[in-house]
């Protein structure tokens, strides 16, 4: 089991007072301590009901958000990940925009050592719009490469 000193920060989880941001709100975001930093192994969250504003129009944005990362000393708590991804809902970019901002947060908030974030957007006008994004330290630019040559895909 967890200790209580490695909880400490971990307020969201469990607390059933919690308010859902009404504004994009990155200081949601909770991290704990990754108890296995010897060694590289993936995370990976799906959220299918991602929803955010076109900038110009108001109008709602529909996407699965897909995020993976190698984590380093500190991981992303799932529920504060959540009510992030949620703050994003009055929030009017495009979508383009939405997947940087969510990686550069992610980033700075926990220091991976590879992270992605990749959205696959509803069709609106008839296109559909996949951005995807990464991030790796040093040790990983190989896999920063890889998968950014990866994402260049003709058939989803």
């Amino acid at each position: 089991m967890r200790t209580q000193q490695e909880l400490d920060g971990v307020t969201l989880l469990g607390n059933t007072g919690v308010k859902y941001p009404t504004s994009y709100a990155p200081e949601v975001l909770e991290t704990f301590v990754n108890r296995h930093p010897d060694r590289d192994y993936i995370v990976t969250f799906t959220c299918p009901e991602f929803t955010s504003l076109c900038p110009k129009t108001g109008q709602p944005d529909f996407a699965r958000i897909i995020i993976n990362y190698i984590p380093g000393e500190r991981m992303v708590e799932s529920k504060s990940l959540k009510l992030y991804l949620f703050s994003f809902r009055n929030h009017g970019d495009f979508h383009e925009d939405c997947i940087n901002i969510i990686l550069n947060d992610l980033w700075e908030l926990m220091h991976p050592r590879y992270i992605e974030v990749i959205g696959r957007f509803t069709p609106r006008g008839g296109i559909s719009i996949y951005p995807f994004a990464n991030r790796g330290d040093e040790a990983h630019q190989d896999i920063v490469k890889a998968r950014m040559l990866a994402s260049f895909v003709n058939d989803f």
